[in-house]
């Protein structure tokens, strides 16, 4: 390539890059306005949530074209290559997160259940979402840097949403065998609890696509340690 081609391919791949942590950015604020819906905060943010969607879904489109045309007119090698089929990977995934958040902001404005759980949804879960929250910010933050020793730390902090989830849900149970009247706002629950969950595993699958595009390995199906010694170099 010229000069000239060389300039118009860096600055396609930037606004790749760009449009990946301005997708990620709305999906976090996306999140908060859940959680401020989880304790009550804001009973109008249910419609924000929904807007928020429409417009990631826009961007998922928009990011998988503009993706699919530098393959086609640049026919990038290598590391390049590499970083496109990564970026389309991720803008997939901040997708999935979107419709996660919605059935939380969907299913929190629905539950209208007894104090046992509400405390329940208030401590718990809200902590839970708070974590995945924190989780979603360093995945973006390590592809903002491209930094792979940061992507282990966050892949590590999967088990912390998953162990979460099985408390929950063991607490749930517990009031559900307690008192059968609570089941019904008990499983509502237990939904909000599986898409913090999932949003956790999202996000790990971002930090993973982060590994991959630095190191140039499919790390998907390794466990934490192999992770970490990959990308140690061991």
């Amino acid at each position: 390539m010229n000069e000239h081609t060389n300039k118009q391919f860096d600055t396609e791949m930037e606004a790749i890059r760009s449009g990946v942590l301005t997708m990620g950015g709305i999906v976090e604020n996306q999140l908060n306005r859940a959680i401020a819906l989880l304790a009550d905060e804001n009973d109008q943010a249910i419609g924000e949530v929904g807007s928020d969607e429409k417009l990631i879904n826009q961007m998922q489109i928009s990011l998988d074209q503009m993706c699919s045309q530098i393959i086609a007119r640049r026919q990038p090698a290598a590391i390049d290559l590499r970083f496109v089929l990564t970026i389309t990977k991720m803008v997939n995934e901040l997708e999935r997160v979107g419709d996660e958040v919605k059935k939380i902001a969907y299913k929190a404005a629905q539950i209208h259940g007894a104090d046992l759980l509400s405390r329940v949804r208030h401590y718990d879960v809200i902590r839970a979402a708070e974590r995945a929250r924190t989780m979603l910010q360093m995945a973006l933050d390590t592809f903002a840097r491209l930094d792979a020793s940061a992507a282990a730390e966050v892949i590590d902090r999967d088990e912390e949403i998953d162990a979460a989830f099985l408390a929950i849900m063991r607490q749930l149970i517990s009031y559900m065998m307690e008192d059968p009247r609570t089941i019904s706002a008990a499983l509502e629950i237990v939904f909000i609890a599986k898409s913090i969950e999932r949003i956790g595993d999202h996000a790990k699958n971002i930090a993973e696509a982060v590994v991959q595009v630095v190191k140039g390995i499919d790390v998907r199906h390794a466990t934490a340690d192999q992770i970490r010694a990959e990308v140690a170099g061991e």
